[in-house]
């Protein structure tokens, strides 16, 4: 198989350039988002919203039919209903965001999985679970734009109240920062985001996006602005190369760029010099072994 063939050929259809440069542009807002939650801890927070569209989904099946906007809306509306419902109860209450965010999943999950008992017609959520290339429309692209420019824009923007909210939440709220309303709004980015992937990678599969490059990032910077660029970087390639593995074996495009971003983050868990598992582990050995020396 000639260069060509490999890299470039697959490229000339429509649908891989739409898959592509979606993929690209949530590996951009993805790896933002990402290290926020990281950081802030709540990297659970996306497994529960990624859950939690699922009532959404049924619910807009159940009253529009197949309709894909009508999907989306619903899906959207039910991940911010999750994730603002969550903000406001761990504020409001004892029950800590965590714990509200696990619970109201359970609640829409159950939700979910009841309103798809009483549609009249068995659907197939295999695309939106986990995604499909062949399903990128013109429509889903300009979706994954506008989420990427607005995540970016928020950034840029708000930088000061990202980088006090994410390691000092407490400082940032007696010092008259607006915590509630950036945290509430990271919130609404990470839906529209996670949404947006729907069709490339599914809502399942489009966490890893958020996740795993932050994570794999995470064991090589030791500064904020430069875990940004990695874990936008990681994203980035991992989506290149999953949708190419995708085309050539036609394994699912979501699947595979997760793949592709768990071989970098357990490879790094391994090997990073600083952070790494054996690192860590031939530190150690060392140290006994300076130890054991001057015993004797």
């Amino acid at each position: 198989m000639t260069f060509t063939d490999l890299f470039i050929t697959p490229f000339s259809y429509g649908f891989m350039e739409r898959g592509l440069l979606s993929a690209l542009l949530l590996s951009l807002s993805g790896g933002l988002l990402g290290c926020i939650l990281v950081l802030r801890r709540l990297s659970l927070m996306g497994d529960a919203l990624s859950h939690s569209v699922l009532p959404g989904i049924a619910l807009a099946w159940l009253l529009f039919g197949p309709s894909p906007l009508a999907l989306f809306i619903g899906a959207l509306i039910a991940g911010l209903l999750t994730a603002l419902g969550s903000a406001v109860l761990s504020r409001l209450t004892r029950i800590k965001e965590d714990a509200a965010f696990g619970s109201l999943f359970i609640v829409f999950f159950g939700a979910g999985v009841a309103l798809l008992s009483r549609l009249p017609v068995r659907i197939n959520l295999e695309s939106f679970l986990f995604g499909s290339i062949l399903s990128v429309s013109p429509g889903d692209l300009k979706l994954s734009s506008f989420a990427a420019i607005l995540t970016v824009a928020v950034f840029i923007i708000a930088r000061r109240g990202i980088l006090l909210e994410t390691f000092d939440p407490s400082f940032n709220r007696a010092t008259g920062g607006h915590g509630g309303l950036m945290h509430a709004l990271l919130l609404i980015l990470t839906v529209l985001n996670l949404v947006a992937g729907m069709q490339t990678m599914g809502v399942v599969l489009a966490l890893g996006l958020f996740l795993l490059p932050a994570v794999t990032a995470y064991l090589w910077c030791e500064k904020f602005t430069s875990l940004l660029i990695t874990a936008c970087l990681l994203a980035a390639f991992s989506s290149f190369a999953g949708i190419l593995i995708s085309y050539h074996t036609g394994v699912a495009s979501g699947a595979s760029i997760v793949l592709c971003l768990g071989f970098l983050f357990i490879s790094s868990a391994l090997f990073s010099p600083n952070h790494g598992a054996l690192s860590r582990l031939f530190q150690a050995a060392k140290q006994r072994r300076s130890v054991n020396h001057s015993l004797d």
